[in-house]
């Protein structure tokens, strides 16, 4: 969890930088809201939708996913024409079928367009469960592009990203004002930099709890739909085989879709808890 906070963190922290030198340099802050929501809607949609475009280039390389170009044996094989039949179930293009080398039960969808997405399967998911179990986390998958979950996220962020830019610089006027007593200058001092680089920091933590809280509510989403393309039953198994297994996922975070988040908990999780999930759907059954 620390790791992943510490990564989050620094990660906003160079982004965040890079957004007030660039406005500082063009001169763009609090009084000029009009130059500052522009810009800042520009940096706040600009990360995230070049993010959502480049996804599922960034899936393959950071996970090894291989595409199924040509299945080489029945495995693979079954893997296509499930994919297609859910696919077709659900109403959407057939999705790029891969698998990747990593011994936890995971799998992933992403892709900017539903009609062109990727979903991945690991070989542990592969090896730990059954065809019906596997069916489910396909079904999953295959709901999450169905759903327009990646396009909804990306936005999402985007206006949150806006948002944090925007608020940090407006609330950082006020306070720099309140500190240097409104005192007339030639423009915000160093002192305004340093406040808006800290509510940015704030505020940022702020909206990862939004944007997790969409994460949790759409997997729920992914859960009903995967019971729908393959089977109540099945889908409750194959969370029931995964909170057997509960190991540590080497998913990449980027990536991260059906599996455990790192273990993490609470607001800034991404994935409710297997025994929610598995109670929703039971629930969802009476």
């Amino acid at each position: 969890m620390f790791k992943r906070m510490f990564l989050f963190l620094a990660t906003n922290m160079a982004v965040l930088a890079l957004v007030s030198i660039v406005m500082s340099v063009l001169g763009v802050n609090s009084q000029q809201f009009g130059g500052l929501l522009i810009m800042a809607a520009l940096f706040g949609f600009g990360g995230s939708i070049i993010s959502l475009l480049m996804s599922k280039w960034i899936a393959k390389r950071t996970t090894g996913a291989q595409v199924i170009e040509t299945p080489r044996n029945e495995a693979e094989q079954w893997l296509v024409t499930t994919v297609r039949r859910q696919a077709e179930a659900a109403g959407i293009g057939m999705p790029e079928v891969a698998i990747y080398e990593a011994p936890e039960i995971n799998a992933f969808a992403t892709g900017a367009n539903r009609n062109n997405a990727l979903v991945a399967v690991s070989t542990g998911l592969l090896r730990a469960m059954s065809r019906d179990e596997a069916e489910a986390v396909l079904g999953h998958e295959v709901s999450h592009v169905a759903n327009g979950d990646m396009v909804t996220m990306a936005l999402l962020q985007g206006v949150l990203n806006t948002f944090v830019i925007v608020l940090a610089r407006v609330v950082g006027r006020v306070v720099d004002g309140a500190i240097s007593g409104n005192r007339e200058n030639d423009g915000p001092g160093f002192g305004y930099f340093i406040i808006v680089f800290v509510l940015e920091m704030i505020f940022g933590v702020f909206a990862s709890i939004i944007a997790m809280w969409f994460s949790r509510y759409r997997e729920f989403r992914a859960d009903e739909g995967g019971a729908k393309l393959a089977g109540r039953q099945k889908m409750i198994a194959a969370l029931e085989r995964l909170a057997q297994m509960h190991g540590e996922s080497s998913l990449p975070k980027q990536v991260a879709a059906f599996g455990i988040s790192g273990g993490m908990r609470g607001l800034l999780s991404s994935h409710p808890q297997l025994e929610d999930r598995i109670a929703a759907l039971r629930q969802q059954a009476v």
